[in-house]
């Protein structure tokens, strides 16, 4: 079952070709700097920029993890919203929330007023498709007096505080917007809020950072970062061993052995891997055949034997690292019964970013093969995948999924991901049943009450077996000897902050 594992061998045949991955870029400032004013980053990236670091997909989580951008709020180490731009709320009524902005200016230098945030909120409501986080909100702002925002939903959003933490509604200033860029275009370099501002961009290959002085919660200790995005994972973990890195996320489960000890970090994560299978055309849209895939999954073969137990067998949207979840999960009712595959042929995609993703595509090809379908495997870099996975252009789909990255809610993923108007719904599932649910949690005020109407809505998703879980991840980081402070955070916003340092 180890058909991808390339080993040490591998991570020491790569050591020529990363040899000045990190080269200084400009002087010694760029370069390592001086350790009195803070030595610059060195930061190996899993994913490159698939949409030219827009805020509304994607990139949004690049943006939050260098510590270039970020919202009204943040959510802290308990999973509840804390004051960021924003630095006190009170809600008005179930539909109206008030928020008083701290002093804090963006990095070209302008004030962060009502009248920005109004414009940065009203940007990410237009987007299309819109921001995960949004999905099925309706939203409108107003500037309210020289300090505050109020913020209106066109139905009750009990969590709008936490909603509005996610990395995808992130406050620019208004040069980020320029007129010229068209409607849900954003330019994020030098017009965010965040500690490190963004100076440069080359392609998908790399991006320059330096401190922004001005940050509103004290001066970063190091002087900037200086990101790679490496998408190849041995790669990563070999520029990590080689000192070209100072920091390497996603390190490969084949690859944390060929780290010593006191640099390899592993973190219990609120993401899920998942095989998405599309419901609305190909030979998926069959419920029975759904079910003879779901049937022939083996998830203990993939936590034992491709992740080499840093991770745990699929039970749910939400694994072990969403603690109330377990004690309130139910079994789905009226599953289908598992049909015969009887040779159908069948597209199962995947992306190489997350390098256990391919080795788990090939390990269900074999099981689903064994259950009688013909599987062609498809494996890209996640950028040039993710638009035809968005339109259903697969028969399935394997994702490693954070589940409560866009907002904190356990159920916003549900919405943006599962629901018909969905904007992340790679199954392309549409389920009155299932539609009923999320809508039922959406407006569930009390947490409690909340978290079990969302579990009534997993299990409903998992009745179609359009989602069948496979594992929960633990991500392993690399972090050099020499660096201080790096984030690990559970819910994999967050990566370097203002006292990340070496």
């Amino acid at each position: 079952m180890r058909l991808l594992r390339p080993r040490l061998f591998a991570a020491l045949a790569l050591t020529p070709l990363l040899a000045g991955c990190f080269a200084s870029q400009g002087g010694e400032a760029r370069g390592g700097g001086d350790g009195g004013d803070g030595s610059r980053l060195r930061v190996a990236l899993a994913f490159p920029p698939a949409e030219r670091f827009s805020p509304y997909g994607a990139d949004a989580t690049i943006l939050s993890r260098l510590g270039v951008a970020e919202g009204l709020t943040v959510m802290d180490a308990n999973g509840a919203a804390a004051p960021a731009l924003a630095q006190s709320w009170r809600q008005e009524d179930e539909r109206t929330w008030v928020f008083t902005l701290r002093d804090a200016e963006f990095q070209d230098g302008t004030d962060v007023t009502p009248s920005a945030v109004v414009n940065a909120l009203t940007r990410a409501t237009r987007a299309k498709p819109a921001p995960a986080a949004l999905s099925g909100v309706t939203l409108t702002a107003e500037a309210d007096g020289e300090r505050e925002v109020r913020v209106r939903t066109a139905e009750p959003d009990p969590i709008l505080p936490l909603r509005l933490s996610s990395p995808h509604l992130a406050v620019f200033s208004a040069k980020a917007y320029g007129s010229d860029r068209g409607e849900g275009r954003v330019d994020p370099v030098g017009t965010a809020t965040g500690p490190f501002e963004l100076t440069g961009v080359d392609g998908a290959s790399s991006a320059a950072l330096d401190r922004f002085d001005a940050y509103w919660g004290g001066r970063a200790q190091s002087s900037g970062i200086d990101a790679r995005f490496i998408a190849d994972g041995t790669a990563r973990a070999n520029a990590l061993r080689t000192g070209e890195a100072d920091i390497a996320e996603a390190v490969p489960v084949s690859q944390a052995a060929t780290l010593d000890r006191d640099t390899r970090h592993d973190t219990a994560t609120t993401r899920t891997t998942s095989l998405l299978l599309n419901a609305s055309s190909g030979p998926f849209e069959d419920l029975k055949l759904r079910a003879a895939a779901r049937a022939a999954v083996d998830t203990s073969a993939l936590a034992e034997g491709v992740y080499e137990g840093y991770a745990d067998p699929g039970v749910g949207i939400y694994g072990p690292a969403v603690t109330w979840a377990d004690g309130k999960r139910t079994e789905p009712d009226g599953r289908a019964a598992a049909g015969r595959a009887r040779g159908t042929r069948v597209t199962l995609a995947t992306y190489d970013n997350r390098p256990e993703l391919p080795e788990v595509a090939q390990v269900l090809q074999q099981q689903l093969e064994k259950a009688g379908f013909r599987v062609d495997l498809e494996v890209r870099e996640y950028a040039r995948l993710e638009s035809d996975a968005l339109e259903g252009e697969f028969d399935a789909f394997v994702l490693a999924r954070n589940t409560l990255l866009d907002t904190g809610d356990p159920v916003a993923v549900l919405a943006s991901d599962h629901t018909c108007d969905g904007g992340y719904n790679i199954a392309q599932l549409c389920d009155k049943g299932v539609d009923r649910a999320v809508i039922a949690a959406e407006r569930t005020a009390d947490p409690g009450e909340r978290q079990d109407a969302a579990m009534a809505a997993e299990a409903e998703i998992l009745g179609t077996d359009a989602v069948v879980p496979l594992v929960h991840q633990r991500i392993v980081t690399g972090v050099g000897t020499s660096v201080r402070g790096v984030v690990l955070d559970p819910y994999e916003r967050a990566l370097v902050g203002t006292g990340t340092r070496r």
